[in-house]
């Protein structure tokens, strides 16, 4: 099913995978997933790693996810490191498998680079890559968004007319990266709607796992940390269990606020760990979307 049909019929509640960096790791991302589904997503998706090194992985973690469960999966797709003709492979293989979804994304630079090259014969950006799919494909295609703006855009008008060409080529609805200020998400929403981009806009949530982690996180996409959040990071600095709660009360407070203004959905990184998720979920009790509903 395409998730833009989803979105007509519900509100979704959504995860996002990463596969593992060696073929070892896959059964414990599996796991993880078994243990998510249990609260009944509405869709699944999963990444590629930094700079498209796990891409292998992505194709047989998706298409598990299609064979052996329920869920909807949207697979992730960017143009780090691979052909046109590579990328035209990946989309035959994945509709092929029965894959109705895309995310389609310019990926990070390989490790080591700060800035991104495309290779030879390769898509530049990710509004070309969203051409490609939907001139020769008839998959449900999403894109990225930044509530606080993309590090690579000069501002806040040039990173909207970036989302703007996205949706001009064709995107069902995008997914925003993560943010901890739920007012970054509303003036985006703001700056959206007059640039004339109308399609649902998914958040994206991330609950804090530790201090370290998130500070890294934030430092390398440029989101912010609200001060008083900021305070208690550094109060429990030390503490990672500490901080996965404070991380799953933070969360849910801010989803629940999120899920009353009315959002077409909400998309939880995982990171492959299902507890915090879990307990965020149960916190909430949205129906449809608890353990054993």
């Amino acid at each position: 099913m395409k998730i833009r049909d989803l979105l007509k019929e519900k509100r979704t509640i959504s995860c996002e995978f990463f596969p593992p960096r060696e073929a070892d790791g896959i059964p414990n991302v599996l796991r993880v997933i078994d243990r998510v589904k249990a609260y009944q997503p509405d869709f699944a998706s999963v990444t590629y790693g930094a700079g498209g090194s796990t891409r292998a992985f992505t194709e047989e973690i998706t298409m598990y996810i299609k064979r052996e469960t329920d869920l909807e999966v949207m697979a992730h797709l960017t143009c780090v490191a691979q052909t046109r003709e590579e990328i035209q492979s990946v989309l035959e293989r994945l509709d092929q498998n029965g894959i109705e979804n895309i995310i389609a994304l310019r990926g990070d630079p390989p490790q080591g680079q700060t800035d991104f090259v495309p290779v030879a014969g390769g898509f530049e950006h990710a509004t070309s890559l969203i051409k490609h799919i939907r001139q020769n494909f008839q998959f449900g295609v999403a894109g990225a968004c930044y509530p606080e703006g993309h590090v690579e855009s000069r501002d806040l008008i040039q990173d909207i007319e970036y989302a703007k060409r996205k949706v001009d080529q064709g995107v069902d609805f995008l997914v925003t990266q993560l943010f901890y200020d739920n007012d970054h998400f509303y003036a985006f929403l703001d700056r959206a709607a007059k640039a004339g981009i109308n399609v649902p806009v998914l958040p994206g949530v991330l609950p804090i796992l530790s201090t370290a982690q998130i500070r890294r996180f934030t430092g390398l996409c440029g989101a912010t940390i609200p001060p008083e959040l900021d305070r208690q990071l550094d109060q429990y600095a030390d503490d990672d269990n500490a901080v996965r709660e404070l991380g799953i009360e933070y969360a849910t407070k801010q989803v629940r606020e999120l899920w009353d203004s009315g959002v077409p959905g909400v998309h939880f990184y995982v990171l492959n760990r299902s507890y915090s998720v879990s307990k965020i979920l149960d916190n909430l009790g949205i129906e449809g979307h608890t353990a054993g509903t």
